[in-house]
């Protein structure tokens, strides 16, 4: 299919009309939407930057032979592998290595246990919302079949309660599912993180616990 085949108007107008009918499902939540639009663009921003920086850190990139190698080649070292390896090769004792793996992991993997827990609290707080917004409509409709004369306005009080009790819940299950799928990813990149550089640790302290033995300076 060629670009000058497709119906520009068509698809354009499908657009509106899809946009239209999205604001007019958003407005008739009430303002539980309001909250839960907010938890969303939190929840979602702070997950892609965390990917983001995890994906940065390179921990995946370089095989293990690689890093390895540049614990005896400091000059080959790059990267933020690299710039791990010149931080933790400063040390000279055992003790100081575990301080600069414990400083390491401060800077390195706190921010990301923050995050975490921030997007936790976010989907667990999306359906919550959403069930309160679901109360309100519940009472609104509840208002309008006590006080209402009937008619078409009562019809509409009560036909605007049941969408809003409706659509918020729908809303935050709709937000708070993939926010859990993408905490799952999330946490399981961040343990594998751990896990390296705990890996990273016990080879430096193996390789100078050996220099150490060899220089005497251990029993």
């Amino acid at each position: 299919m060629r670009f000058e085949d497709l119906d520009i108007e068509g698809l354009q107008g499908e657009a509106a009309r899809l946009w239209d009918q999205a604001t007019s499902i958003w407005t008739d939540g009430g303002w539980a939407m309001i909250a839960i639009a907010v938890i969303a663009l939190l929840m979602f921003s702070m997950g892609l930057s965390a990917w983001v920086r995890l994906s940065s850190k390179g921990f995946q990139s370089v095989p293990e032979r690689r890093w390895r190698h540049w614990l005896e080649h400091r000059i080959e070292r790059k990267g933020p592998i690299g710039r791990i390896l010149d931080f933790v090769g400063e040390a000279r004792s055992l003790k100081d290595v575990s301080t600069a793996f414990d400083q390491l992991h401060s800077t390195e993997t706190a921010p990301f246990d923050r995050d975490l827990k921030v997007i936790k609290i976010c989907v667990a707080s999306a359906p919550l919302v959403g069930l309160l917004g679901t109360v309100t409509g519940m009472l609104t409709t509840f208002d309008a079949l006590s006080s209402g004369a009937g008619g078409d306005q009562t019809m509409g009080m009560i036909a605007g309660g049941i969408s809003e009790a409706l659509i918020t819940t729908e809303t935050g299950l709709v937000i708070a599912l993939p926010g859990l799928f993408m905490q799952y990813l999330l946490t399981r990149k961040h343990d594998r993180y751990k896990a390296f550089l705990a890996h990273v640790e016990t080879v430096c302290t193996q390789k100078l616990y050996r220099q150490l033995r060899r220089t005497g300076a251990v029993a």
